[in-house]
Parts: structure tokens; sequence; C-alpha cells
């Protein structure tokens, strides 16, 4: 059983900055990390994600805003997030992928409102 536990979310003016982290519990190597977020009567959607070999993919709506990295030494992974809009509102969660299971944290709420 992997444990995936996010920190960092708050609230935030438009314009500004915050930095989500994930750490995953357990010795084992993690193909993929990756962001989604899920905003009140939406679905639930990529953000962002990465490889164990550093690729990455993002939403068109947060290119050039977001950037995602990750310590695979430490299977954690990092979402740092700029120039923050108000529809950028929403529950962020963190997945893992591992050995065809998708493991989840709790979700940690961004809103960015003035």
């Amino acid at each position: 059983q992997v444990q995936v536990v996010e920190s960092g979310g708050g609230l935030v003016q438009p314009g500004g900055s915050l930095r989500l982290s994930c750490a995953a519990s357990g010795r084992i190597s993690i193909y993929v990390m990756g962001w989604y977020r899920q905003a009140p009567g939406e679905q639930r959607e990529l953000v962002a994600d990465i490889t164990n070999g550093g690729s990455t993919n993002y939403a068109d709506s947060v290119k050039g805003r977001f950037t995602i990295s990750r310590d695979s030494a430490k299977n954690t992974v990092y979402l740092q997030m700029n120039r923050l809009k108000p529809e950028d509102t929403a529950v962020y969660y963190c997945n893992v992928h591992w050995r065809g299971t998708d493991y989840w944290g709790q979700g940690t709420q961004v809103t960015v409102s003035s």
C-alpha cells in the first residue's frame, strides 16, 4: 500500500504564487507522479505529471505558469504555481501510479481570490 500526502495549499491573490508538495511512502520506484485538480461541479483534470526520467506533461491552461519537479530518491513531487488566476481555484490532488494502480492523496485546497 502506498500512502500519498500533499501539503502547501491555501488562499492567494490573483497573480500570486504557491508551491505544493507531495510525498509518497515506501521504498518503491515510481514511474509517474502527477498533480490533478477538481473544481466544484467539474471533473478531475490533469494539471501536470513527470516521469522518473524527468519528462513532463502540462495542461494547456497552466503551461508557462506552473512547473512540476520531483526528487525521485525521496518519492516527492512539487508543483510551483505562479501567476495564479481565479480559475485555478480547485482541490489539488497528488497522484502516484505504481504497479498498475493509482494512489491518491487527500487533496489540498487552492483558492485564488482577492
